[in-house]
């Protein structure tokens, strides 16, 4: 499993591959219509949209002589369950937290230490 986060996580990392995953929840999309609001080749939506395929996250399939992607959400339930075991602490206030310490902990050039 923690395989399968690693390639889903890396390919959220990057911006266009998101982009391409919100204009896909939408509707099925020709893979000329996927590259036509980026200014990038088809070539380089192309290697997005592999990765993409890869993590799982979309799915291509030939219609006649037009490849055609597809949003697969499911695949995104790994990663959804991971991140919700997160939201069971209070976000933490790093201000506060700095405070914290530095009322608690000596100075590190304090020569009572």
């Amino acid at each position: 499993m923690s395989n399968d986060l690693d390639t889903v996580f890396a390919a959220l990392a990057d911006p266009t591959r998101r982009a391409i995953l919100a204009m896909l929840l939408e509707d099925d999309m020709a893979v000329t219509d996927v590259a036509e609001p980026f200014e990038m080749s088809l070539a380089a939506i192309s290697k997005h949209l592999v990765i993409l395929t890869k993590a799982g996250l979309i799915s291509q399939e030939k219609r006649g002589r037009v490849k055609w992607c597809k949003l697969e959400p499911d695949a995104l339930r790994a990663a959804s369950v991971w991140m919700q075991g997160f939201g069971q602490f209070e976000p933490v206030n790093l201000d506060a937290f700095e405070r914290f310490l530095e009322a608690e902990l000596p100075a590190a050039d304090d020569p009572q230490v």
